[in-house]
C-alpha cells in the first residue's frame, strides 16, 4: 500500500472504526473542517477491517429478503470523500507515542508488514463484538447476528434447511434441519427471529411434504423477560404475540451445551437443532485492550462526559466501547445502542472542531427517548416516550423511524424502492446457500475429492 503524503504542518486526525459514530463523525468532520481539508491544515483518516457501514437495526429485514442486503451497507469511500480510508486491523494503541499499529487488508498474502499511524488527534470508535460464554460446541455451530454476512448466512441456511428437510426421509435428520435456536432476548435476536420465522412461514408454502407445525423456533433467554427497552408492559406482551405464532420462548433458561448440534438446556431440555444464533450481549471490542488507554471493569475505555478518553489529551471516545456518563441518569452510563453512537458522534465531532479552534468542549447529554422493535411483516412492538404500540402501528413507526436514520439519501431512496416492490410481489425464497463455497464446483471439475 503506498504512502500518502502529508504535510508537515497538518493536524492528523485518526479514526478507528468506521461503524456508527467512526463514520458519522469523519462524516460531520470533513464537512466542519472543509476549508482546513482543502488547505491542507488537516487530515482525516479512517481505518477500518470493512470499506462499509452496516447499518444494523436493518439486518433482521435485510435475513428475511424485505431488504437487497448491499441497501443496509454504507461505502465509506463514497460518503467520506475528503477522508483516507484504510481497510485494515487495528493490533495495537500506543498513545504515549502517539502511534497506531495496523495489519492492512491482505497483507498475509502480499507480504506486508504492519503500517505504523501517527496522530495528532485520536478516536476510538472500535465498536463491539458479540459476548460468548465457554459453551461446549458453540464456537463450533453458532452464529452471530452483527454483520451484514451473517444475515445473508442465515437467509440462506434458514431456506436451505426447509430444502434439506423436504428432500429426506429420516425423521431425525428432517428434525433437526427444522428446529432453529436463539440465544439472547434483546433487540437482534427477537427481531431476527422473527423475521427468519415470518420468512419461513412464507417459504414453507412451497414446500408440500413439509407442514407448518413441524417448523420449531426456539427463543432461549437467561433473564425473567425479553426486550427490556420497551418496558416490562410491551416485553410481556412481545412474549404472549410470539407465543401466538407457535414460538417457543424460554425465560429463566440457560444454553448449557451445544456439541454436534446437540442443544442442552438448563431446564433439562434435549434436542437437536441445524440452527444455533447466539445474540447474548456485546462486549467492547479487544483492540482497547490492547492498549495503553485506561479500561474499566467491563473492558470499555474510559469516557467524560465530553466524549474525550479520561486524563488523556486529545483522544475521544464513544459506542460501544466506550463507557460514557448518563448525564440524564447520574451514576450509569450511556446503552450502548444507534441512538446514543449516533448523536455521540455529532457532540464529538464538534469537540474535536472546538479543541482545533481553542473552544470549550461541550458535554454529551441526551435523554433515551424509547424503542421500536420489528416483528415480522405487519407486526411490531414500540415504547417511545412513554407511548406504547404494538402491531401495525408499531411495525410502521419501526421502519419509518429507521429509515429516517439510515445515512444519505442514496441509500432511504433504495430502501423504500425495496419496500414499495414488496407490496407488489411475493418475497423471494430461492437459498443461495452455495455461497458459502462457490469454488466448489470447480474444485470437483478440476478432480479434488469432497468428503463432505
Amino acid at each position: 500500500m503506498p504512502a500518502t503524503r502529508t504535510p508537515d504542518h497538518a493536524k492528523k486526525i485518526l479514526i478507528v472504526g468506521g461503524g456508527y459514530v467512526g463514520m458519522y463523525t469523519a462524516l460531520r468532520l470533513q464537512k466542519k473542517l472543509r476549508g482546513d481539508l482543502r488547505r491542507g491544515d488537516v487530515t482525516i483518516t479512517v481505518v477500518d477491517p470493512q470499506s462499509y457501514m452496516t447499518y444494523q437495526p436493518f439486518l433482521p429485514e435485510a435475513a428475511a429478503g424485505n431488504i437487497e442486503p448491499r441497501h443496509v451497507v454504507t461505502p465509506l469511500r463514497k460518503v467520506l470523500k475528503r477522508c483516507t480510508i484504510v481497510n485494515g486491523h487495528v493490533t495495537r494503541i500506543d498513545h504515549a507515542e502517539h502511534r497506531v499499529t495496523v495489519r492492512p487488508a491482505g497483507a498475509d498474502l502480499a507480504g506486508e508488514k504492519e503500517r505504523e499511524f501517527a496522530y495528532d488527534q485520536l478516536v476510538v470508535a472500535a465498536g463491539s463484538i458479540s459476548r460468548t460464554l465457554p459453551i461446549p460446541g458453540l464456537g463450533e455451530c453458532g452464529i452471530g447476528f452483527k454483520t451484514v454476512e451473517e444475515a445473508i448466512f442465515l437467509r440462506n441456511h434458514v431456506l436451505q434447511q426447509l430444502d434439506v428437510a423436504s428432500s429426506i426421509d429420516d425423521d431425525k435428520a428432517r428434525r433437526r434441519a427444522l428446529t432453529f435456536v436463539f440465544v439472547g432476548g434483546g433487540f437482534a435476536g427477537v427481531e431476527a427471529l422473527a423475521e427468519l420465522e415470518d420468512l419461513s412461514r412464507d417459504a414453507v408454502k412451497w414446500y408440500p411434504t413439509i407442514d407448518q407445525s413441524e417448523l420449531r423456533w426456539i427463543l432461549v433467554e437467561a433473564a425473567d423477560r425479553i426486550l427490556p427497552e420497551v418496558g416490562p408492559e410491551m416485553g410481556r406482551w412481545t412474549v404472549e404475540a410470539l407465543r401466538r405464532r407457535g414460538i417457543e420462548v424460554r425465560l429463566e433458561t440457560l444454553l448449557k451445551s451445544a456439541e454436534n448440534r446437540h442443544i442442552v438446556l438448563s431446564d433439562g431440555e434435549e434436542f437437536e437443532a441445524g440452527t444455533l444464533v447466539w445474540t447474548a450481549g456485546v462486549k467492547a471490542s479487544p483492540v482497547v485492550r490492547d492498549s495503553d488507554l485506561p479500561i474499566d471493569g467491563k473492558g470499555r475505555v474510559k469516557a467524560t462526559a465530553e466524549l474525550t478518553v479520561e486524563g488523556l489529551d486529545g483522544v475521544y471516545t464513544a459506542g460501544d466501547n466506550a463507557a460514557v456518563p448518563d448525564l440524564t441518569k447520574p451514576g450509569e452510563f450511556c446503552a450502548p445502542n444507534a441512538q446514543h453512537a449516533v448523536r455521540q458522534a455529532k457532540v464529538l465531532a464538534d469537540n474535536i472542531v472546538r479543541d482545533l479552534r481553542e473552544k470549550p468542549r461541550k458535554p454529551y447529554k441526551h435523554a433515551y427517548v424509547g424503542s421500536v422493535a420489528g416483528l415480522g411483516l405487519h407486526k411490531g412492538v414500540a415504547n417511545v416516550y412513554g407511548i406504547k404500540l404494538k402491531g401495525v402501528l408499531a411495525w410502521f413507526m419501526h421502519r419509518t423511524y429507521h429509515l429516517s436514520r439510515v445515512p444519505t439519501v442514496n441509500r432511504k431512496m433504495r430502501v423504500t424502492a425495496d419496500w414499495t416492490l414488496a407490496l407488489f410481489f411475493r418475497r423471494e425464497i430461492v437459498s443461495l446457500g452455495a455461497l458459502e463455497r462457490p469454488r466448489r464446483e470447480f474444485e470437483l471439475a478440476a478432480g479434488r475429492r469432497h468428503d463432505d
